[in-house]
């Protein structure tokens, strides 16, 4: 794999990625439903974002909802729409900002090539339905129109749970007598109608186009345009600054204890999100 810049008009050319790298780059959330995945994907683009924001959920993991939409526009929070829209799920953004050199990566991969990136995605996918892993459930419905096209979609489309699966399991055939309804666990239901604002309003996967929708509108930066395209959201971009002015909270911090990953819990054992 190769490390690049991704906030330059000019620079080095695109990188490429053999397709056992994409796989491993999306590993991790290829069996996200798709609206969240849409989110990560957006949001990996801007990853030298990812740290500040992870550090603001922590300060502010005790809220949700309406409280958690009222203290991001209180804060006037510098970052893209599509980081700000992972802040209603911290533990998203705990992975993301865990192992920033797979997140580097993945958003240059998905500027650079974002088909070959979908369609490692639904590799993915289909190794874990093939070996009995990905199945519809109390929280998603998994969706099967053709080849190459597998969607996971909420039953709720207001409500999106984090998944929790330890990559190591779920691509491969399972061994003799393991339970493989017990490697994916879910955390709590997040409601995300708070949040339409930064691209909750809309967002879906063009599975066979390999198109991404965010906000009911295709979403297009690539590496070519990465330095001037914005994406139309309800909410409209925050000018960027490199020392954000000093600001006064108007809100109680607390401090944030992280749920135990996946790899320190077993691929079997559910997981928590964090409210």
């Amino acid at each position: 794999m190769h490390f690049f810049c991704h906030g330059l008009a000019q620079g080095p050319p695109p990188p490429t990625y053999a397709p056992q790298d994409l796989d491993q780059l999306v590993a991790p959330y290829a069996l996200y439903p798709d609206p969240l995945l849409a989110q990560v994907l957006t949001a990996s683009t801007f990853s030298n974002e990812i740290p500040d924001a992870d550090g603001w959920a922590r300060a502010h993991a005790w809220l949700t909802g309406d409280p958690l939409a009222r203290a991001i526009n209180e804060d006037n929070l510098p970052w893209d729409p599509s980081v700000i829209a992972l802040l209603p799920v911290p533990s998203v953004l705990d992975i993301m900002a865990g192992d920033m050199g797979r997140t580097q990566e993945l958003g240059n991969a998905v500027l650079a090539d974002r088909a070959a990136v979908m369609d490692a995605v639904q590799d993915q996918r289909q190794k874990a339905y093939n070996y009995g892993y990905l199945r519809t459930n109390p929280q998603y419905r998994v969706v099967t129109p053709g080849p190459g096209d597998i969607e996971i979609l909420p039953v709720n489309p207001s409500v999106v749970y984090v998944p929790y699966y330890d990559p190591n399991i779920v691509y491969f055939r399972p061994r003799p007598g393991f339970f493989v309804g017990g490697a994916i666990g879910f955390g709590p239901s997040i409601f995300v109608g708070s949040f339409l604002p930064w691209g909750w309003g809309g967002v879906s996967f063009g599975w066979r186009t390999h198109s991404i929708i965010v906000n009911n509108r295709p979403w297009e930066r690539t590496w070519v345009n990465r330095d001037r395209y914005v994406h139309p959201y309800a909410a409209p971009v925050r000018p960027r600054v490199v020392t954000p002015a000093p600001r006064m909270e108007r809100h109680e911090l607390r401090e944030y204890r992280p749920a135990p990953r996946a790899e320190e819990r077993g691929g079997g054992e559910r997981g928590r999100e964090r409210r």
